[in-house]
């Protein structure tokens, strides 16, 4: 047996007196952590409580409760008479490292000790800045969401003795209330004829696509998307094994014929569009190419992965009916959120879809994420149900209409030798096209030097395109004027 002489324990153990954690626990878990590095092996005999106390100068009372708490974790065993041994099992033949790690581990290894598979598809071209202003890809303005009301139903929701069964496990596709009144609020809003069977509930839209691509894509499927698309959905499709088919994009949406060229050579197993408002274009599908993408689906056997972007904000008109409303034969998958209803941070969305998938579906996510928010989800149900919703949005769109008409106003006044673009019909973000000799990179350094964020991942600049996607929902009138004066000093600068 080792003798506790040898062992330098004052160098072993480093109090901190000001940490909030008690002594006799700083003391315990310096001492594990040296058992576990084999600084202390198995049967090394610990110094008497007596003298550890006068080499730690601390009473007595606080080592008897450290060997205490080592005793009743089974680090150590205690021998009458002869004292208290570390009984560590797993390090019984493991060599002293002590001659190699002396003292207190005092930080975390910077990495691992072995390898693993790094996905370099899942890295997003994000940085993060303290600007004051920020033009986002078309965040909405949290500021006038109805978080108040949201707060108040969230309350009553949790003092609810009703509320005990929202606690526990649940083995459904999410709250059933939930899914009650956000199937009649769709059935109202979209033409969707579905009931809460059809309803999969998840923590947003970037969810539903990941779920959608475990469940229906295998490696080496060919996918289609726009020539420009969401690129965090082209990395999800991606890193699930897909080969990517990019086809263009003009003001009528997503070329469908460039799809039926596709399927006469390849057997595509997923269209993925944004209909409503294409990302990042913002175009609008026709409803003569919904139609006809339809009956494609429907002739070559392929998903249409519908996603659900800025449908709830339209402008000039009537929003056009997705293509699941009018899915007969079960082809589409139905994503959709209120992330931008209400705030990205709320992270609510859903999947409508026949109710074999959802039910599939349900499995994988069970997998991922145990069960869904089952109080949110109540708090949503009646601020649904009670139309809350509604009266937020038909605020919310005049807000957000009225800032479209002052943003495309301070682009074409201020910025009008630069860039053209076409203000679109609904959405809170506006596809810019600038002059080609722009560095659009140089730009967006440029106005982080002026306390304006722009993301790269707004930023399409290659030999055919130089764009900017530009979003005006998240800023008042008075902070849009002033994000253009900024970027068009960064503009100026970059010349």
């Amino acid at each position: 047996m080792s003798s506790p002489v040898k062992i330098p324990f004052k160098s072993l153990i480093v109090l901190d007196k000001t940490n909030k954690t008690p002594l006799y626990l700083q003391i315990a878990r310096q001492l594990i952590n040296a058992i576990q590095r084999s600084v202390l092996v198995t049967d090394t005999q610990l110094p008497g409580s007596r003298q550890l106390s006068e080499l730690l100068m601390v009473h007595r009372k606080t080592v008897i409760a450290a060997y205490d708490e080592l005793y009743t974790q089974g680090w150590t065993k205690i021998i009458p008479n002869k004292g208290t041994f570390i009984t560590n099992r797993t390090h019984q033949h493991a060599p002293s490292a002590f001659q190699h790690h002396s003292g207190y581990l005092t930080s975390y290894p910077e990495k691992t000790g072995f390898t693993f598979k790094h996905q370099i598809l899942l890295d997003r071209p994000l940085t993060y800045s303290d600007c004051s202003l920020e033009l986002t890809d078309g965040l909405p303005d949290v500021r006038i969401s109805p978080l108040d009301r949201l707060a108040k139903i969230y309350g009553g929701v949790l003092r609810r003795k009703s509320s005990i069964k929202h606690l526990g496990y649940s083995h459904v596709e999410g709250n059933v209330f939930y899914r009650e009144s956000l199937a009649f609020y769709l059935n109202n809003s979209r033409g969707l004829p579905i009931h809460k069977e059809h309803i999969l509930t998840t923590r947003g839209v970037h969810m539903g696509i990941y779920l959608a691509s475990r469940v229906l894509i295998s490696p080496g499927d060919h996918i289609v998307v726009g020539k420009l698309s969401y690129y965090i959905a082209n990395m999800i499709f991606q890193e699930a094994g897909a080969v990517m088919h990019g086809v263009a994009v003009d003001q009528q949406g997503i070329s469908v014929e460039a799809i039926r060229a596709l399927c006469q050579h390849k057997r595509i197993r997923m269209v993925y569009i944004t209909p409503h408002h294409h990302y990042p274009t913002t175009v609008t599908l026709s409803a003569e190419r919904r139609l006809e993408l339809l009956h494609l689906a429907n002739e070559h056997g392929f998903i249409i992965l519908e996603d659900d972007y800025d449908y709830d904000f339209h402008y000039s008109s009537s929003a056009v009916l997705p293509l699941a409303s009018a899915d007969s034969t079960g082809m589409v998958v139905y994503i959709g959120s209120f992330c931008k209803t209400l705030a990205p941070g709320l992270r609510t969305g859903y999947i409508v879809a026949p109710q074999n998938l959802i039910q599939e579906m349900g499995r994988y996510r069970r997998i991922i994420d145990r069960q869904s928010d089952m109080l949110m989800e109540q708090a949503l149900g009646e601020l649904l149900a009670e139309g809350e919703m509604h009266r937020h949005l038909k605020k919310a769109i005049k807000v957000y209409e009225h800032r479209c008409r002052v943003f495309a106003s301070q682009l074409q006044s201020s910025l009008h030798p630069y860039v053209s673009f076409k203000s679109p019909p609904g959405g809170l973000a506006i596809w810019t096209e600038w002059n080609k000799d722009l560095n659009l990179m140089r730009i967006a350094k440029n106005c982080l030097d002026r306390g304006l964020y722009l993301a790269h991942t707004l930023l399409y600049q290659n030999d055919e395109t130089t764009a900017m996607r530009l979003g005006f929902g998240n800023l008042n009138d008075d902070e849009l004027k002033e994000a253009i004066a900024r970027l068009k000093a960064a503009i100026e600068t970059s010349q």
